[in-house]
């Protein structure tokens, strides 16, 4: 079973599930990761309850294409008056006898189908459509996958200016002390503790404004997945450098759930061209008729009469002036059309990985200078500070040193997140699950 296959499944029994859960108590995570909250999203879309429902809608057409086996009954039922009739000649009958004027007949008739070649040929059909509906609803629901690595790295990216930031303001709180005591010791002016205070509230205006905005893309995150999410969850950022290599490697982008919905196409077009050619093909069924006229089956007789007809009937088109073979090359030429769909997409999925694949490279290359360059901030910081204590740089000397820490950490950072979204972002364009 391919894994497409398996997914489907897995949501088809989600759905089933959905509505008895609909009363549950919403969960509550107090960590993210990424492959846990693709899972809650697409079990949360509200689409996902469509796979259960097209089962059903095929499962009743189905049924009723099986039931065309059972013999059918109808009956129908005429009177009717006539201003003129057919009169027989004396020779004839009675003489000067003529037909009724008023006529009636009701019947009831039992058919039976025995030979019927477009019977298999339209449930396959309604099978195909169900396999392609369900690609559809796979498709729709893939497209979670992205507005999740968008909410997560979001919050990832956050999270991670926020520990920035609070070493900066642990760093900031211990130095205001230290020129706290300076000032009362008359070894600095105030300005030197107005300064470094100025700047700690300053980084703490800053960190309420990153926990803020935290808190709004936890908010989307949770919308997009059905739980509910602690304030202060810990960022898991993937490790998926084993995952890319692996793709790269394989130079492939037909795991998409799109790919599975083209092939789906494919093979529906395929069975509406047998049921066209089973148009041609004879039908054969049998029948029995039975009701009461006036008159019967012998129209001499005046008098209701019960009656009955049996029989066997044969209904061939041989000749349809070119209708079926017509239909069958529009359906050729919508296959043409899939196909070129197809290509299309596999074409802009390649160009979309390499933008993402020079991302992931670029990063990668950046991330060994950030790793050094606050390696190097930091020292500088140490220094600043010690000679800060020794009153031999100022505080705004100081401040600037500790923004430049600063700004790098928050960079490194920043680019770790890009990393790890780069990374998710290309096994989403190529269909890859991440684990």
């Amino acid at each position: 079973m391919s894994r497409h296959a398996a997914l489907g499944l897995l949501l088809v029994a989600l759905a089933a599930t959905v509505s008895a859960r609909a009363e549950a108590q919403v969960p509550t995570v107090d960590s993210l990761r990424l492959d846990v909250l693709y899972a809650a999203a697409q079990q949360h879309d509200p689409r996902t309850r469509e796979l259960a429902l097209r089962e059903s809608q095929a499962a009743l057409h189905l049924r009723t294409i099986a039931n065309e086996r059972l013999p059918s009954v109808s009956g129908t039922a005429e009177e009717q008056y006539q201003s003129v009739v057919t009169e027989f000649p004396g020779g004839l009958g009675r003489p000067g006898q003529s037909l009724l004027h008023d006529t009636f007949d009701a019947n009831v008739q039992l058919t039976q189908t025995l030979f019927d070649p477009s019977r298999g040929a339209r449930a396959e059909v309604e099978r195909a459509q169900l396999a392609r509906n369900r690609a559809d609803v796979l498709t729709a629901l893939y497209s979670t996958r992205q507005q999740v690595n968008t909410a997560f790295f979001q919050v990832a990216n956050l999270s991670a200016r926020h520990e920035a930031m609070l070493a900066t303001i642990t760093d900031l709180e211990a130095q205001a002390q230290v020129a706290a005591a300076r000032v009362r010791n008359g070894a600095a002016l105030t300005s030197e503790l107005s300064t470094v205070r100025a700047e700690l509230l300053r980084r703490r205006q800053d960190d309420e404004q990153i926990l803020a905005d935290r808190v709004a893309a936890m908010r989307v995150l949770s919308d997009l997945t059905g739980v509910t999410i602690r304030s202060d969850a810990q960022v898991s950022l993937p490790t998926l450098e084993r995952l890319v290599a692996e793709s790269r490697a394989m130079d492939t982008v037909r795991s998409r759930p799109e790919f599975a919905r083209f092939a789906r196409s494919r093979e529906l077009l395929a069975r509406q061209s047998e049921v066209l050619e089973t148009q041609l093909k004879p039908r054969v069924s049998a029948f029995l008729r039975g009701g009461a006229g006036r008159p019967g089956l012998n129209i001499l007789n005046t008098t209701l009469q019960q009656y009955w007809i049996g029989g066997v009937q044969l209904q061939w088109t041989p000749l349809d002036w070119g209708h079926a073979a017509r239909d069958r090359e529009s359906l050729a030429l919508e296959r043409e059309v899939v196909d070129a769909e197809a290509q299309s997409f596999a074409d802009a999925l390649r160009r979309e990985t390499t933008s993402d694949l020079a991302t992931i490279d670029r990063l990668q290359r950046t991330l060994a200078t950030d790793d050094e360059i606050v390696a190097l901030r930091e020292q500088i910081v140490r220094e600043t500070t010690a000679r800060f204590r020794e009153g031999e740089v100022t505080a705004a000397q100081y401040v600037d040193r500790q923004t430049d820490l600063l700004t790098a950490r928050i960079t490194r950072a920043q680019h770790r997140v890009e990393l790890a979204q780069a990374r998710a972002n290309y096994l989403t364009t190529l269909g890859v699950q991440v684990h």
